[in-house]
């Protein structure tokens, strides 16, 4: 009898760390972001000795940054000004809702998406969810979000930033949070209930903006070129000279400075199609989350501080112009080729409170 219940211990023990095994969100991209620590060391080694440490200096009293998500053989020289600034303890990143999400979850509106992983894998092991992912599950109504595992797991433009995240900060813990197309009147009253319910969190925690949590906002520009439907310059020199500069100027218009609603607004005049009443424009992969990232950092900000955000472009570049890094004995790759009729721009943007 007891061999027995030994026996029977030992199944359910096995069956217990199989669901565990389970409950780790699988990695979506494999080639273009970095797996493994000693890699991921390698890269940044690079980067440093590579890329100006002093260009581009902001304020170190950082409470949010604007980062991209493409590979990091093409966009490491944008990720990296601003990461090696972040110091924190918990980051809240919110992501957007691609085209291959879109098609097999036929096309989700109006809600954010959250998931049900109890861990997140990274090179330097596992990474935790933070306690407000669940309590945002349970304070938020349910008409303004889903959980879904399977949409968090096809989608990529989270997962980029854990790499560069955890490097720098090891003991990290997130909230993931991806966006879906919804109009500005709705992001106004979710972003609204949501920077209530993480300003409530702030404040019973004892945290402090930028030290104790931080956000994130995950976002690449212009996708460019023939592949993309989008070449209403052409396709040659000239057009990616005016395209990059004209990305240039909307993150300029957009970041720099004092963040206010009205400026925050005019990026849906942008970038938004059904705003502009364009056929085309840049087309910008993070246009949902960019505009909802800010609306509720900014209101926590003003809320917890009765300060202002302020903001600055850090980098810009794109697949065209930078190539990919000459960094050798790494199981890093491109996912996608790059020419000039088909590329993607990116960049990277601090904000901190005034």
């Amino acid at each position: 009898m007891n061999h027995i219940l030994f026996l029977l211990v030992l199944i359910l023990a096995a069956f217990a760390s199989v669901s565990i095994a389970q409950n780790i969100r699988p990695i979506r991209d494999n080639v273009g972001f970095c797996w493994r620590a000693d890699e991921m060391d390698k890269l940044i080694n690079w980067l440093d000795e590579n890329v100006d440490g002093n260009e581009n200096p902001v304020r170190q009293n950082l409470v949010a940054g604007f980062s991209p998500h493409d590979d990091y053989l093409y966009a490491a020289k944008v990720y990296y000004p601003l990461y090696k600034m972040i110091k924190t303890k918990e980051v809240v990143i919110f992501g957007v809702t691609h085209g291959t999400v879109r098609r097999a979850m036929n096309d989700p509106q109006n809600v954010l998406i959250l998931d049900d992983y109890d861990l997140w894998q990274g090179p330097y092991g596992n990474v935790e969810i933070s306690p407000l992912r669940e309590i945002i599950k349970s304070k938020l109504d349910t008409n303004y979000f889903m959980v879904s595992d399977k949409a968090q797991s096809i989608e990529h433009s989270i997962e980029a930033l854990i790499p560069f995240l955890q490097h720098y900060n090891r003991n990290i813990k997130i909230t993931p949070i991806m966006i879906t197309r919804m109009p500005y009147d709705r992001m106004e009253k979710i972003s609204d209930d949501l920077s209530q319910i993480i300003e409530d969190y702030i404040k019973a925690n004892n945290l402090k903006l930028g030290e104790d949590i931080f956000f994130l906002i995950s976002n690449d520009a212009n996708h460019y070129g023939k592949d993309f439907d989008n070449a209403p310059y052409g396709t040659d020199e000239e057009a990616h000279r005016k395209a990059t500069e004209n990305d240039r100027r909307i993150a300029r218009e957009s970041f720099n400075g004092q963040i206010t609603e009205a400026r925050i607004k005019n990026i849906t005049n942008e970038l938004w199609t059904e705003v502009t009443n364009k056929d085309v424009s840049p087309l910008w992969c993070g246009r949902y989350p960019t505009v909802f990232g800010l609306l509720t950092i900014n209101k926590i900000v003003k809320n917890i501080t009765h300060k202002n955000l302020e903001g600055k472009v850090l980098k810009y570049s794109d697949t065209w112009t930078e190539g990919v890094i000459p960094l050798k004995g790494t199981h890093m790759g491109t996912t996608v080729p790059f020419s000039l009729e088909h590329w993607v721009g990116f960049v990277s943007a601090a904000f901190w409170v005034e």
